[in-house]
């Protein structure tokens, strides 16, 4: 059975940083392209950022790059986000997707989330 397990998220003042974890399970990690996702209250799932199988290509949402950074750790099946300078609007729950490509929105699986509050 595929599970993903989030972790990491919390309550953060703006301009502060977190580290959001996912732990998987289930199948050959790192065989699969991953993402993150985010849902903030009373709005869609907004796409945020996509890993390659090997970590060495990623893609930011423009509302992110340049202060999020994706990566994982095959050996331990764990994606990762850094999020860094964190705004009020960062605020939600943030999810790590098993993706079909880095290029696709197709997944197959979905955690179960962990909620950012990015709040003063």
């Amino acid at each position: 059975e595929v599970q993903l397990v989030e972790s990491g998220g919390g309550l953060v003042q703006p301009g502060g940083s977190l580290r959001l974890s996912c732990a998987a399970s289930g199948f050959p990690f790192s065989s699969s392209p991953m993402s993150w996702v985010r849902q903030a209250p009373g709005k869609g799932l907004e796409w945020v950022s996509s890993v390659n199988r090997g970590g060495g290509s990623t893609r930011y949402a423009g509302s992110v790059k340049g202060r999020f950074t994706i990566s994982r750790d095959n050996a331990k099946n764990t994606l990762y986000l850094q999020m860094n300078s964190l705004r009020p609007e960062d605020t939600g729950v943030y999810y790590c997707e098993k993706r079909l490509s880095i290029y696709s929105n197709a997944f197959d699986a979905r955690g179960q989330g962990t909620l950012v509050t990015v709040s003063s």
